[in-house]
């Protein structure tokens, strides 16, 4: 696990992608630490808003996607095509720039350690009524809503299907104003393959051809 200070050291531009909420957020690290990072959100989905974001900040600072030394990326929890997208993009820039490191962070972690209370409950819906849950210092969770109790928090504008429950409170996702206060924290760890984070990998039936024949008669 690396934390953001020590990424800057190691890769002076840095592009940073969130696309785990309704509210795409990047962010373009240049010289390190040296100069304040520029950010670029976008309300649209994630397969406008992503690129748009970044081709702005490129632009605005007169870079290529091949002038990028690292990128980061939210692996979730959140929205899975927001975030699938993110990862596919990662995916084909690498191609441009194979010498460009990747690392990614898990949004719920990074929500949990920025409020600071161990009695948060940080959670995020993860469908079928069950849902995401993060505490600092205990790994991530996944738990049926009847389980969830004490002090329950969601970031804004992350979407849910399943009801809420009782009591939830909504808290900032602005990474700009996040990330400055985490600089030391380990929250980022290197990838390979950029994808969703996903509890356990997908599980698949097998099919077996069959004629389909009416019952037989008794």
């Amino acid at each position: 696990m690396s934390s953001l200070r020590q990424l800057l050291a190691r890769h002076p531009t840095l592009l940073l992608i969130d696309s785990a909420s309704a509210r795409v957020q990047v962010g373009l690290f240049v010289k390190g630490e040296s100069t304040p990072p520029r950010w670029r959100t976008s309300d649209t989905e994630a397969g406008t808003g992503v690129f748009e974001c970044v081709e702005y900040l490129l632009k605005e600072n007169e870079l290529r996607i091949s002038d990028v030394d690292a990128f980061v990326f939210c692996e979730g929890p959140g929205s899975v095509l927001g975030i699938r997208t993110a990862a596919v993009a990662l995916r084909a820039w690498r191609i441009i720039t194979p010498k460009a490191a990747t690392y990614a962070y898990q949004s719920l972690d990074l929500v949990a350690r920025s409020l600071g209370r161990s009695e948060a409950n940080v959670i995020a819906d993860a469908r079928r009524n069950t849902w995401h849950l993060a505490r600092i210092g205990a790994p991530l969770q996944r738990v049926p809503t009847e389980e969830l109790a004490g002090d329950l928090v969601m970031p804004e504008h992350f979407r849910h299907w399943t009801p809420l429950p009782s009591g939830v409170k909504t808290t900032s996702y602005n990474l700009a104003l996040m990330l400055p206060a985490l600089v030391e924290a380990d929250l980022f760890h290197a990838v390979t393959e950029p994808d969703a984070f996903m509890h356990e990998d997908p599980t698949y039936v097998t099919w077996t051809p069959q004629i389909h024949q009416a019952p037989r008669a008794l």
